[in-house]
């Protein structure tokens, strides 16, 4: 067995060749791979070693010793410990390559699928406070109240006032909401004895619309003082339509709970995407980038090639978001999602557009879709636009049964992307192109947007 060159503790110099998925800086110590976060192609840096496995370890960044030109200082006090960014220390343009190479080995690598059209990923002016929704953990530090994100690959939670990515007034929720747990000594969440009763703090902000919901996740529906922390809210917070309370009272790292308590306001906001409205309820998923979002849409009408004529199934609906982007512009739009208030939101998002040709079934799309199929629908484009685990195998099984001519994936995950890819294109469909977006700046996510079509062959 070949020795290991590197020991646990001890410091090295090396040169960092490439970037994981990660974004950590890739080097090797005598052909021993070492990934290192905070390091840049380029340089040449000095690390300890922190991890060390028998095919590789990791580093903790010391001294950067000859930097990348692709380097910038971080704009945040907290970036390298905080786990809400990865990238802040990568020039913007260097960011943007990155996450295109990240699709494209990917591709490669998982799906087996090479000379595939993957364009430049389309990025943004300002990629900073882009985030129209804050979810903060809240709980201890040493018996002080902490608020902030999660570090990296930990529940140890970094206390913070403000973050560069979200929406600035989510800063303002915080400060009031922080004031108001000191001044009635309102207890945080302990998540290893399980008692406390603040455990997250959630907000909406609607970027176009201006209003903002705000919702205090508790252990159990106790929240002494609630009215107080309601009058707060609505005298310092501007735009604030919606003050919820929800209900967690289990032992999960599920952040929502399945009930609501409206203490004050709507159960609700509204937001636009483009010319297009949309009701916004709790547990409603919704795009975080708003910005994006509408590029990511008219790209998936673009890819969805309509002319007004087809059946469409948009797999993983949400709120109705994409269907109605599309029901603008095909004959029937059927949306399938199995939270049952997205549903409900789906459904009012048609009376406010006036798009009546979009239905919305509840219902887990790997069933509903095929007893469509067998009643009798012809599915002319598909949408599926899954969780990061990707699409269900039943459902894939039942896109195939059903043959659409074209399907437009939209994907959060290169890696389950590429997957189900494979699975398709061994089932006779062929990846056109792939056209990543920068949702998430100054993170090492990225969402795609694919357009596959049926080969010709199965189409006759």
């Amino acid at each position: 067995m070949q020795k290991v060159p590197v020991i646990k503790n001890q410091e090295y110099e090396l040169g960092i060749d490439n970037l994981g998925m990660n974004g950590e800086g890739i080097g090797r110590i005598e052909g021993f791979t070492m990934f290192v976060p905070g390091a840049l192609p380029g340089e040449k840096i000095r690390i300890k070693a922190v991890k060390v496995g028998k095919s590789y370890g990791y580093g903790k960044l010391l001294e950067v010793i000859k930097p990348s030109d692709q380097r910038v200082n971080p704009r945040c006090e907290h970036a390298g410990r905080c786990g809400g960014c990865q990238l802040q220390h990568m020039s913007y343009s260097l960011q943007l390559e990155f996450k295109k190479q990240l699709v494209k080995d990917a591709m490669e690598r998982i799906g087996g699928l090479e000379n595939i059209l993957i364009h430049d990923t389309i990025g943004m002016k300002s990629p900073w406070a882009y985030r129209n929704k804050m979810q903060f953990p809240v709980g201890s530090i040493k018996g002080k109240l902490a608020i902030g994100f999660y570090a990296p690959r930990s529940h140890n939670i970094i206390d913070m006032d403000s973050c560069i990515i979200q929406h600035s007034i989510n800063d303002k929720i915080i400060r009031v909401v922080r004031k108001f747990m000191k001044e009635f000594n309102i207890k945080p969440y302990d998540e290893i004895v399980h008692k406390g009763i603040v455990r997250h703090i959630v907000s909406r902000v609607g970027l176009a619309s201006g209003e903002v919901m705000t919702i205090i996740v508790t252990n159990g529906e106790a929240l002494p003082h609630g009215d107080r922390l309601v009058k707060r809210l609505r005298k310092q917070i501007p735009g604030i339509v919606s003050i919820v309370q929800n209900i967690n009272p289990d032992k999960t790292n599920v952040i929502l709970g399945n009930r609501n308590i409206v203490l004050w306001g709507k159960d609700h906001i509204v937001e636009y995407i483009g010319d297009l409205k949309f009701k916004i309820s709790p547990l409603s998923f919704f795009q975080v980038n708003p910005v994006q979002t509408a590029v990511l849409y008219y790209k998936a009408v673009e890819y969805a090639n309509l002319t007004g004529s087809e059946d469409i199934i948009d797999a993983y609906c949400g709120i109705g978001t994409i269907s109605l982007f599309m029901a603008r512009k095909a004959k029937k739009v059927y949306g399938i999602e199995v939270v049952p208030q997205a549903i409900e939101d789906a459904k009012f998002n048609v009376l406010e557009n006036n798009l009546y040709n979009a239905e919305f079934i509840e219902g887990q799309a790997e069933d509903v879709l095929p007893k469509l199929v067998d009643e009798g629908l012809k599915v002319d484009v598909a949408v599926v636009d899954p969780p990061r685990k990707g699409c269900d195998p039943r459902l894939l099984d039942a896109l195939v049964h059903a043959q659409p001519k074209r399907i437009v994936y939209v994907s959060c995950n290169p890696a389950t992307l590429a997957r189900d890819l494979k699975y398709l294109s061994d089932r006779g469909y062929n990846v056109q192109e792939v056209q990543p977006v920068d949702m998430f700046p100054q993170t090492a996510h990225v969402e795609c947007i694919v357009q596959i079509k049926r080969a010709e062959s199965r189409m006759k």
